[in-house]
């Protein structure tokens, strides 16, 4: 795929907030926006850092392995006795453990017997594979198949004192707290945790386990906000549901703002009467623009308010979760001073038929699967946005450009799978 345009090139700079903005464009002013804030750090012990992002980069403060050791379970000989043909003896003058290395030196025809991990005796510089010897009291026997050196590791060829391990703005995984243990550092200092406020608006919505007046549906969106932000390992607060309320709204986004690096709202994004959100954002703060020429999620609101980023999510659940995904993740990542998460997209054959009209990029709910050793995608149902069941059987978005106007059986479609996504 062609790399992401810059705003620069993008044609999106000078826009006017009332232009609905491809996809990319918006994207790539998302990212120009939110250069990395965080600046606080922390120390932690290494078993709390998973996830967290390193403030600074990490050197090496030993040689890794820091001895000479074996790769394998076997003997440690010299390789000058390694046979040229034929077979040669070699008589075992003791065995070396690990974390228990033998105390003498190999000597011409001497061998150690020595286990996985440790150290090299002195005098010996190959190991030969227990599998591999035939022995007979302290006697052994090699045949010229060996190589010299084989089987050995040695001090300091993974790392040595000093050398970059890892860099600023890594988000640490389970290999990367294994590494930094084998290194016998402890702790570890990341950047603070991103603060994430967060409400739904809407008369109509009812919280789960209450029962529903008429009218009314339950809010959903506030709940997959709060699931999706907890994957990313930010602070979610969460405010609750705001009426649709000129005055409330405007309360809960000052109160957000001041509290928060970002807000994020759910519904009253639109052009309706009660859709109070982006007028207030006006008022407040700065509108960067509030639509992408996108199916579902055209109402998207991005801006400010005061020191806080803003992100107002269409009120229609798939649509939430599609701008969450497609626009707030990276926002959120760039922010917390890490690489957003890799996207693979890529094209496979569609089994179904695929309705469409030309106009605006989709993001239809897939399910992909392997038929006969080849990956193939399905729809996943309705692509409603308000339908929420489409969106928990799919496991990838079907990424219809803007001119497709639909999609026989058989046609390649690019995919996107929610692998590490969602």
């Amino acid at each position: 795929m062609n790399p992401r345009p810059t705003p620069s090139d993008c044609g999106c700079a000078d826009l006017p907030t009332t232009h609905s903005l491809t996809p990319d464009q918006a994207l790539c002013q998302i990212e120009a926006a939110m250069q990395p804030a965080l600046s606080d750090t922390e120390t932690l012990l290494l078993q709390a850092a998973l996830d967290r992002v390193l403030a600074g980069p990490v050197d090496s403060p030993i040689a890794v392995p820091a001895y000479t050791n074996s790769a394998m379970d076997g003997y440690a000989l010299r390789a000058a006795d390694l046979p040229t043909s034929g077979t040669v003896a070699l008589t075992q003058i003791g065995i070396a453990w690990a974390g228990r290395p033998f105390a003498g030196q190999v000597g011409p025809g001497q061998c150690v017997r020595i286990m996985t991990g440790a150290q090299l005796p002195d005098g010996a510089d190959t190991v030969v594979m227990q599998e591999h010897i035939t022995a007979h009291g302290d006697q052994i026997s090699i045949d010229d198949r060996q190589q010299a050196g084989q089987n050995v590791r040695l001090a300091g060829e993974e790392l040595q004192p000093g050398q970059a391990v890892l860099a600023a703005g890594k988000r640490l995984t389970a290999a990367d707290i294994g590494l930094l243990a084998s290194l016998g550092l402890a702790e570890v200092t990341v950047l603070r945790r991103l603060r994430v406020a967060f409400f739904s608006t809407g008369d109509e919505l009812c919280a789960p386990g209450a029962t529903l007046g008429a009218g009314q549906i339950y809010d959903s969106n506030r709940h997959s906000l709060q699931a999706m932000l907890s994957r990313l390992g930010v602070i979610a607060v969460d405010l609750g549901v705001v009426r649709d309320d000129r005055d409330a709204v405007r309360s809960a986004l000052q109160t957000a703002a001041a509290t928060a690096d970002v807000v994020i709202t759910s519904g009253g994004v639109s052009v309706g009467d009660a859709d109070y959100v982006t007028d207030i954002l006006k008022e407040l703060g700065q509108v960067k623009f509030w639509k992408v020429a996108m199916k579902p999620g055209h109402p998207l609101t991005v801006g400010r308010i005061g020191n806080a980023h803003f992100f107002g999510l269409p009120g229609n659940p798939v649509s939430a979760m599609v701008t969450f995904y497609q626009f707030v993740q990276p926002g959120l990542y760039r922010l917390m001073g890490c690489p957003p998460a890799l996207r693979l997209r890529f094209p496979v054959p569609c089994q179904d038929h695929l309705k469409k009209r030309a106009g605006r990029l989709e993001y239809q709910r897939g399910l992909l699967s392997q038929v006969n050793g080849q990956l193939v995608v399905h729809s996943a149902g309705n692509q409603g946005s308000h339908l929420l069941s489409s969106m928990s059987k799919a496991n990838c978005f079907i990424i219809l450009p803007a001119d497709n106007a639909g999609v026989q059986p058989g046609e390649l479609v690019e995919v996107e799978p929610f692998a590490g996504m969602i």
